[in-house]
């Protein structure tokens, strides 16, 4: 089979090694840096503790977790995947995740769904991350996942991609695709800006927000419903922070050298698509002195840097991920989860077109369902 996957984030460098891994001879086309685009600019916590909407999501996203860290321990000196746990006040991250506190119990749901979740009071929050002012934190309590981290995202996608081109069977082509060859119903390759074409047995879509700019036709398009992220680094500082943080606050983690990486869902709600990506942006501030008030030691540090990214979100909130109604031989792979999915979605592509065995936990999330 010749394969062409259209975007070089941690989805299609996925996809690209596991489909070359399957036999499959692969060409991977991307417009920029691979790993530079959204998979860059994402707070990049890898976890299915937040896809709680329905248990066919919550499946995909927990497969997806169990794929990272399969994968992780295939490759000697993996240095992408951090899991030292995430820390979730109670009464933080419900509206985010889509649903409302009342809807149900998260702790036993997870706990009844088989997900690793503990519950921690002050005390052991104090010994957990000793920075933090405890009299930030909420009375209920907050929800341990002793498991759950993040993933280095551009870290991965050139690992995924440098190991497929090892192999001889994986060709990374720098361009912009701009339209699907189309012969008698069926995707035959892609088009370029620069009107080269190159053909292949079937096209993977893996180029998330500019996913229908890549198509060249209306009817090959998805309903999308992308929103705007903002992600904010602080300065290297001597901050004792070890785990991802998930508080009404702010949401913050590591980020290497002792810099941190800060978020917020409200925050974001507030963001315009063109915000400037300086740190003088008030988004950024903003969260500077949110992050401040958890943790007291930081006074004097401040913003290096900001980074906006517009997530590709299908328009029913879920993932978009198998073949396209409207054309044969043309895959897509659109969803919000990217980083927590990748692994499990290059899996389970190379199965399904490489292998031709349907995956059971994607049948909920083909893209008929927006036809």
């Amino acid at each position: 089979m010749k394969a062409i996957v259209v975007g070089g984030g941690v989805i299609g460098a996925s996809i690209a090694y596991s489909m070359s891994q399957g036999g499959a001879e692969v060409t991977l086309v991307e417009a920029g840096r691979v790993g530079a685009g959204t998979s860059s600019t994402s707070y990049a916590w890898v976890n299915a503790c937040e896809k709680l909407t329905s248990r066919a999501y919550f499946e995909l996203n927990w497969a997806g977790v169990r794929s990272h860290c399969k994968l992780a321990e295939e490759f000697e000196g993996a240095n992408w995947l951090h899991r030292p746990g995430v820390v979730q006040w109670q009464d933080a991250g419900a509206e985010a995740a889509g649903f409302d506190e009342g809807d149900f119990d998260k702790f036993e749901r997870l706990r009844e769904w088989g997900y690793p979740v503990e519950k921690i009071d002050a005390q052991t929050l104090a010994e957990l991350e000793p920075d933090i002012d405890l009299g930030t934190f909420n009375e209920d309590g907050a929800l341990y996942y002793p498991e759950d981290g993040w993933l280095d995202g551009p870290v991965y996608a050139g690992a995924m991609v440098a190991a497929a081109r090892a192999r001889h069977s994986l060709k990374v082509v720098k361009g912009k695709v701009t339209g699907l060859l189309v012969r008698g119903g069926a995707a035959a390759g892609v088009t370029l800006e620069n009107g080269e074409t190159i053909e292949a047995d079937v096209v993977v879509n893996s180029a998330g927000r500019w996913a229908n700019e890549v198509v060249g036709n209306p009817e090959h398009e998805l309903p999308l419903a992308p929103t705007v992220g903002l992600i904010a680094y602080t300065v290297s500082c001597d901050t004792s922070l070890r785990h991802g943080l998930r508080t009404p606050l702010v949401n913050c983690r590591p980020d290497g050298a002792g810099r941190i990486l800060l978020r917020a869902n409200d925050i974001d709600k507030g963001v315009p698509a063109d915000a400037d990506p300086v740190p003088s942006n008030p988004a950024a501030q903003k969260l500077l002195s949110r992050v401040k008030k958890l943790m007291p030691t930081l006074k004097g540090v401040h913003v290096e840097a900001v980074r906006t990214a517009i997530r590709p979100i299908p328009k029913d909130g879920y993932s978009a991920i198998g073949p396209h109604p409207a054309l044969s031989n043309y895959y897509v792979t659109v969803t919000h989860s990217g980083v927590t999915l990748a692994a499990f979605i290059g899996e389970g592509v190379a199965s399904e077109l490489v292998h031709g065995r349907d995956v059971a936990e994607f049948s909920a999330f083909r893209p008929s369902r927006f036809f």
